[in-house]
């Protein structure tokens, strides 16, 4: 594990922090347990944590796992001395400035100016404010998503009492407007819900025409960007249809984004932006307790969730503080690299007939979906097959992640009586800017895990 600064930099943070309270009294606090005792504990946990993927790693290449940058850390360690509550400013006076400021940020990211927006728990909440917002302006309306997005989507609808319709996709892995206008047609859809960065492969749907296809039909639309918000910074080195979509993020009613991704933060940090503030009014309620030492607005006021950790909110502060949201900055060379190496392992897989890739093109974010070379009889070995490579990958050092995809989009027929079209793939999440300098060597492991098998 490599030797991070963030320690060194907490230690002279921390100082300043308490130099700010040094007019208060002194005090012992009550621990409850001697250092000897908290070390031996601290001891054990360390070696308990050991019991994990490496995520840090360039060589864990599976899931969405992306390291805090150290800055994030040591703020997010900082803010603990104090331990805020953002719900209100009663219980983190600093940190929920901090989150006003830094959500204003993001939301500058995608050109919105004016909106209502808060950090939350994470995508999933995130997500169901969203929904919940809709179910509020479309009472009784149906929400539709592609077959790709995040399944919370129909758990979400589930938990509101709003009908959720999953509307299929092409084999890029984007929302088919066809059956879209078919599902608007019906003239009961309240919102629907396009994804910019699909969990299993990175698709993004084609906002562009789903925002006119919506508008013509009376729907409002909400981007679920959770995963592939932060593209919009690099949007230019995009290709085409995916330009258009983030180009088109302003024509939506609201947007999800997860800086627990990509955006350099430790878990949990979600964020939802509504871009008419107007909706503040459904979230409006009293509380005889908490709402008592300033007319300001509070934070708590436009969220459903009450207490939420201030240190995230000051970790996201100094991380965009360091690292500004513009286009061509430090942060946004960041992902181009994780793109630029999605392509290049995307390249060597088209190259090697023991792989078989999307027909339909190369992957329009950071994630890679592959298959291996059908030569078994059926979809069922074929899968087996490729968990066998997934176990010899890891072997090696080398993490993956599996996916199962429609053997279609790879070109493939399942050659077996009353056979099923889903085949089992590997996935590769190239999020982290290490992955680029990194792809030989994980190319080196695949290839020696496939020879293998």
């Amino acid at each position: 594990m490599p030797q991070d600064p963030d320690l060194s930099l907490l230690a002279s943070a921390t100082e300043k922090l308490e130099a700010e309270f040094r007019s208060l009294p002194g005090f012992e606090p009550e621990l409850g347990a001697g250092a000897d005792e908290m070390a031996r504990v601290l001891e054990e946990t360390a070696h308990r944590l050991g019991d994990n993927y490496p995520y840090f790693h360039p060589l864990y290449a599976g899931q969405m796992m992306k390291p805090p940058h150290p800055v994030a850390r040591a703020a997010y360690a900082l803010a603990m001395k104090i331990n805020p509550n953002n719900h209100a400013l009663d219980g983190g006076r600093a940190s929920s400035a901090m989150e006003v400021e830094a959500v204003r940020e993001i939301a500058a990211m995608f050109g919105w100016k004016e909106y209502l927006g808060h950090l939350t728990s994470g995508g999933t909440f995130a997500n169901l404010e969203a929904l919940w917002m809709a179910g509020q302006l479309r009472p009784g309306q149906r929400i539709v998503g592609s077959e790709q997005a995040h399944y919370t989507h129909h758990r979400i609808s589930g938990v509101l009492k709003l009908e959720f319709t999953a509307v299929a996709a092409n084999e890029r892995g984007r929302m088919r407007l066809d059956l879209l206008e078919d599902e608007l047609r019906k003239g009961d859809v309240g919102t629907v819900v396009v994804t910019l960065g699909t969990t299993a492969m990175g698709a993004v749907d084609p906002l562009d025409e789903i925002v006119a296809l919506a508008g013509r039909y009376g729907a409002r639309v909400h981007v679920d960007a959770a995963y592939g918000g932060y593209f919009n910074l690099i949007q230019e080195s995009l290709d085409e249809p995916a330009r258009r979509a983030y180009a088109a993020m302003g024509g939506a009613e609201s947007v999800v984004i997860d800086p627990h991704k990509h955006g350099l933060q430790p878990y949990g940090c979600g964020c939802v932006l509504f871009r008419d503030p107007a909706v503040g009014r459904f979230y409006k309620h009293d509380s005889p307790y908490t709402y008592f030492t300033s007319k300001e607005l509070h934070l708590g006021e436009i969220s459903l969730e009450c207490s939420r950790a201030g240190a995230a909110a000051v970790a996201l502060w100094a991380t965009q503080r360091l690292l500004p949201l513009v286009p061509g900055g430090e942060f946004a060379r960041g992902l181009e690299r994780g793109r630029c190496a999605a392509l290049e392992l995307d390249r060597r897989l088209r190259e090697d007939e023991r792989f078989a890739s999307l027909a339909a093109g190369a992957p329009e974010l950071d994630i890679v979906v592959w298959a291996l070379a059908l030569h078994a009889a059926d979809f069922r070995t074929a899968s087996d097959q490729t968990r066998n490579v997934f176990d010899a990958c890891a072997r090696r050092g080398l993490h993956l992640a599996l996916v199962q995809l429609p053997g279609s989009w790879f070109g493939f027929r399942d050659g077996a009586e009353n056979g099923s079209n889903v085949l089992t793939c590997l996935r590769s999440v190239l999020i982290k800017p290490e992955h680029e300098a990194w792809m030989s060597e994980i190319w080196e492991r695949l290839s020696a895990a496939r020879g293998e098998v």
